[in-house]
């Protein structure tokens, strides 16, 4: 009997879309079909590989508008912002493609008489790529371009919310030219992905998710031996030191807080102010969330849309009501946001001061539109507080004084460091987490290392 997935828009919670689920068969057909193309497809020299690649990225530029919109209609991100993200999947897949031959090029050995030797970056085999809603191209390009670059085979299975990103993404390489059966998709339920992983021809895993999807996956991949890049949940901190520019400051960390309704995975969840601008700060950022426009994410005039469920806007509400339990004081009415209901996604923002440690808003993913704001006197108070967590994805300062920020950042548990921005991804460097927020890396020419093994050539001349 065959299963079906359907697509619930957050938009006006009506059925965007249904497909059917991969049965047993077509599962094993793909996995066949991948290892045999990938053989000859790690045969082709890169150059050919980077120009089917760069045409695939041609053919996201050549759609985006309408990407933009089933972008907005699958997971709620605001129709003015949607089109953001083929612009931010075209910088990644082009920087790729452009740091290919530094990233796979061999490692050449000290000359040694009488020997050659050098060391190869042979491909894998067939990666399993398992991508989130919230980013659904932006999470997805950072694996799928540098896996084929370096000669595997790309299996994506997307999330159900947006499906239609991974049927994008086989369209985009028809279209280059790409040889059958190097990228496939899956549409999988849980069941299913979790036997795929398992799967004798998969030989690695790329995930991008929650930490329990994560726990999934190193525990289907136990005694496989093979890799996992796990890229999890995050909490991430962000200090204004006293010698900051306030405005600068403010704009772009409650950017980063409540950009894409807070749905982002290195967006800011907490906040830390020096004692000196804390109140100047403070009233600043109110001003900040008060003007945004909560709505329907179709109307260009809305800048804060409903988060992707209702499930997810109530685990929202249960933090804010946690935090006010135990003396969180509130500084939006929520009645200034029409649309925000209970029961519905649309959430009105919100911003918390008196926190504390002891409120999950300061320590569990939220994953909303809600921050919260505290008072520190001290570098030192403010880099413990960040540290104080399971999570480590990005941290950022910001201040006027570079030397010290640096210093400070040296001090931070974390996979990315910022000063005076955050919440970006620059593909040209290496995308990481550390503790909570998962292991491996992606982007940048270290990310070839994870879609590769090493091989060693040692040849002696016998004349």
């Amino acid at each position: 009997m065959s299963q079906r997935l359907t697509t619930i828009s957050p938009v006006d919670n009506s059925i965007y879309l249904e497909r059917e689920l991969a049965g047993n068969d077509e599962i094993q057909q793909a996995l066949a079909l991948a290892r045999q193309a990938q053989q000859q497809w790690k045969s082709t020299n890169l150059s050919q590989r980077q120009e089917l690649c760069s045409k695939a990225v041609d053919y996201f530029v050549q759609h985006k508008q309408a990407i933009a919109e089933e972008i907005t209609w699958q997971m709620g991100r605001p129709i003015r912002y949607a089109a953001i993200e083929v612009n931010g999947l075209e910088e990644r897949a082009r920087t790729m493609i452009e740091l290919a031959e530094q990233g796979l090029q061999p490692v050449q050995i000290e000359p040694k008489p009488g020997f050659q030797r050098w060391i190869q970056h042979e491909p894998l085999g067939t990666i399993f790529v398992i991508a989130p809603w919230n980013y659904p191209y932006l999470t997805a390009v950072n694996a799928i371009i540098p896996a084929l670059l370096a000669g595997n085979a790309v299996i994506l299975k997307h999330s159900a919310q947006t499906p239609l990103a991974a049927e994008r993404f086989a369209e985009a390489f028809a279209a280059a030219g790409l040889p059958t059966g190097v990228f496939q998709y899956l549409h999988l339920s849980h069941q299913d992905t979790e036997q795929v992983i398992k799967d004798q021809y998969i030989d690695y895993v790329a995930f991008t998710g929650s930490v329990s999807g994560g726990e999934m996956v190193e525990k289907a991949v136990a005694g496989r031996f093979i890799g996992t890049g796990l890229e999890l949940g995050g909490k991430d901190p962000a200090y204004i030191r006293a010698d900051a520019d306030l405005t600068q400051a403010v704009d772009t960390v409650m950017d980063g807080a409540f950009f894409n309704s807070g749905q982002s995975c290195c967006g800011i969840e907490r906040i830390y102010v020096h004692e000196q601008i804390y109140d100047e700060f403070l009233a600043s950022a109110i001003d900040w969330v008060r003007q945004l426009k909560l709505g329907r994410p179709d109307d260009k005039a809305t800048t804060l849309g409903p988060l992707v469920r209702a499930s997810a806007a109530d685990f929202v509400r249960s933090q804010i009501a946690e935090a006010i339990d135990k003396g969180a004081e509130v500084h939006i009415d929520e009645s200034d946001f029409a649309m925000s209901q209970p029961g519905t996604p649309y959430l009105a923002p919100q911003l918390l001061t008196a926190v504390d440690h002891s409120m999950q808003i300061m320590t569990e993913e939220t994953f909303g539109p809600v921050v919260g704001v505290q008072k520190v006197a001290s570098d030192e108070e403010a880099i413990g507080l960040m540290n104080d967590s399971i999570y480590g994805l990005t941290a950022a300062i910001f201040t006027s004084d570079i030397d010290i920020g640096v210093s400070l950042g040296h001090q931070l548990d974390t996979g990315t460091f910022f000063i005076n921005r955050c919440d970006y991804l620059d593909p040209d460097l290496a995308w990481c987490g550390i503790k909570h927020s998962g292991h491996g890396c992606t982007l940048s020419v270290l990310g070839y290392e994870y879609l590769t093994r090493p091989k060693s050539f040692h040849i002696k001349q016998t004349n």
